[in-house]
């Protein structure tokens, strides 16, 4: 919105053309994302209390969450609002790569916010069946992949429609080009074609399975919003250099044009990150929930594809890997040994928790290892 003011009117009113420049939208929106996060917070807070909107904790969990019960939940809307309202006010509203990512991060905190209702509403832990949930994950990561597929292909947002159809009149033998090649960091010149089911099929898998691996990772107070504001932030970076013709070919990237304005929108999840982490930090006073926890994964898997870094964001959100895959373990081997654990509890926060750890040094010390991924994802902008 103010994007537009200022580049209609820029050139009649002093000042204004200050605002068409990428990299002070992106710092605005940070601040904006933010601010508005701390002037709902507690609002928020208070209707959710005054609405009975309390966390049920599981019984099997450790026993220190028992004191958490009835704590706020579903507060994971209060930073898509801030996100939202964050990126119309300063993201250029013709970009495809906006829309496409407001669409994706609504979608799924929808699936999110039915989760948490039903089980405020039905004292139910468990929430939405585990099929429910993935039936719609999958119909809307499947709509998603489609258009990113060739919403980068395209040159600009008229042409989307226009490359969709003559795909499927080729009889889907078309081929997408070189910037949609799967991108292998740390080498110069290695990339993989993946064709248009291959691409299709890759961005569902990172779409659906980040939007599932951050919300497993929160469970403790603080120990999600962080690293998605810190990998978020980096995606920013990875967004501003594929988005520049210059920056792209001088570090040897896909030139894509238009990804670079996902800056508005990384930097408004930051913002907002930061800003809810105000009420989310130890002892929290609300809970993201999976309004939220669903949304932000989900919205980190569809900007690292539109920016070709796939990989890059596995190494960068390693500990939402980390604890996926020590949830896929512990169900594993419990079936296959009819009872075994390997670890304590799973996801893996919780293993550290009974093993002695206190909840502050789980979370601090995760958001210690996930600089350090990030600084190493960061690192493939030139170390190739």
């Amino acid at each position: 919105m103010l994007y537009w003011l200022a580049t209609t009117y820029g050139k009649d009113v002093a000042g204004l053309s200050a605002f068409t420049y990428l990299t002070l939208r992106a710092v605005l929106a940070t601040a904006t994302g933010m601010a508005l996060a701390l002037v709902i917070g507690p609002r928020m807070i208070r209707w959710l209390l005054a609405m009975k909107i309390g966390q049920a904790v599981r019984n099997d969990g450790p026993q220190s969450h028992l004191a958490k019960q009835g704590t706020p939940t579903m507060g994971g809307a209060l930073v898509l609002v801030s996100i939202a309202v964050s990126t119309l006010l300063w993201a250029d509203l013709s970009n495809r790569f906006v829309w496409v990512v407001l669409f994706v991060m609504i979608g799924f905190g929808a699936i999110g916010w039915v989760d948490d209702y039903r089980k405020v509403v039905h004292k139910n832990p468990k929430g939405m069946s585990a099929k429910e949930k993935l039936f719609w994950q999958a119909l809307l990561g499947i709509v998603a992949s489609v258009y990113i597929a060739f919403a980068i292909s395209a040159p600009s947002s008229s042409r989307i429609f226009d490359l969709i159809f003559t795909w499927l009149q080729s009889g889907f033998v078309n081929a997408l080009p070189p910037k949609a090649d799967l991108i292998v960091p740390f080498f110069k010149n290695v990339a993989y074609p993946l064709g248009v089911f291959g691409f299709i099929a890759l961005t569902w898998c990172v779409i659906v399975g980040t939007s599932n691996a951050v919300n497993l990772t929160d469970g403790l107070d603080g120990l999600a919003i962080m690293p998605v504001v810190m990998v978020g932030s980096a995606l920013a970076v990875f967004a501003y250099v594929v988005g520049r013709i210059d920056y792209s070919r001088y570090l040897l990237f896909p030139y894509i044009p238009g990804a670079g304005e996902l800056m508005i929108f990384c930097g408004a999840m930051a913002g907002a990150g930061l800003g809810f982490l105000w009420f989310n930090a130890h002892p929290a006073r609300v809970f993201m929930g999976d309004v939220g926890a669903l949304a932000l994964g989900a919205s980190l898997g569809t900007i690292a594809v539109i920016v070709r870094q796939e990989i890059v964001l596995v190494v960068m959100g390693g500990i939402f890997v980390i604890e996926t895959i020590s949830v896929i373990m512990q169900v594993a081997y419990f079936k296959y040994t009819k009872g075994k654990r390997i670890f304590r509890m799973a996801p893996l926060h919780h293993h550290f928790e009974l093993g002695g750890w206190h909840e502050n040094h789980v979370v601090i010390r995760f958001w210690i290892i996930t600089m350090f991924l990030v600084l190493a994802g960061l690192s493939t902008l030139k170390l190739r």
